[in-house]
């Protein structure tokens, strides 16, 4: 080999060699950054998906905190039980409603698509008498230190021809529903009253209820706070605290 090709020799080691070496990390980092791109996109798309999915509202009879204890051709009954601290699914309402408070704390709602509301008390025996003006759909956050409880009354039709006679002075009501509210010191009675249509008769206190029809014949009941009744008959009764501790009890009727 003489000087002149000992020489070329060298040069390709020399030159063709580092080379190689250069491009083979440039390739080996391309590699790494397209999987860490890959991972972006996949933790990317796992993260929307999640987030459509939290967000996505059910029908309320489906949210978890929201218990169906009475299901009939008129009404469904639902015990909403939120424990301090959680917050329910976004739900979504369609129909005329009446709610009625049980507990009291601190509770903000939220409205789909919209910050949280300013959070305020609840008030055992408080009354909501909804209309229905197109589906609505929110979310409870209970921020305070006792258990919220309300029983919500969903009504599946409205009436063509609503009652004109009310049993009592109303106290709420939409185009669904009147709302009676007799709260009751012990030994007070209700004035003697008709339910023409049917209705749902709700303890908001504990009770001992005695109720009385015209005939004087009456029955006595010992009653938890949320206990209900449902009637379909026609109905003439007076209502009486026979215990020894203010009482609250709602009566809702279909108009």
């Amino acid at each position: 080999m003489d000087k002149e090709s000992h020489k070329s020799f060298r040069i390709n080691v020399g030159v063709q060699g580092p080379v190689g070496h250069f491009q083979g990390k440039r390739r080996s980092r391309q590699r790494e950054d397209e999987v860490k791109i890959g991972w972006l996109w996949t933790l990317l798309i796992l993260s929307v998906a999640t987030a459509a999915a939290q967000q996505e509202p059910v029908p309320v009879d489906q949210e978890p905190h929201h218990h169906v204890v009475l299901k009939n051709d008129s009404v469904l009954v639902l015990h909403v039980i939120l424990p301090p601290g959680e917050t329910t699914l976004y739900h979504t309402h369609t129909r005329d409603r009446v709610s009625v408070a049980l507990t009291s704390t601190m509770l903000a709602q939220q409205k789909l698509g919209e910050p949280e509301g300013k959070p305020g008390m609840t008030h055992p025996g408080s009354i909501s008498a909804i209309p229905n003006d197109g589906p609505y759909t929110h979310r409870l956050h209970n921020l305070g230190p006792a258990t919220f409880e309300v029983i919500d009354v969903e009504f599946f039709q409205r009436p063509e021809h609503p009652s004109e006679t009310a049993a009592a002075p109303v106290a709420a009501e939409n185009p669904s529903a009147r709302v009676y509210n007799w709260p009751l010191a012990p030994g007070a009675s209700t004035p003697l009253h008709t339910h023409e249509r049917p209705y749902l008769i709700l303890a908001v206190t504990p009770m001992l209820l005695k109720m009385t029809g015209p005939d004087g014949s009456s029955m006595t009941h010992e009653v938890k706070a949320g206990d209900f009744h449902w009637v379909d008959t026609k109905v003439t009764h007076s209502l009486t605290n026979s215990g020894t501790t203010e009482g609250q009890i709602v009566e809702i009727e279909l108009k």
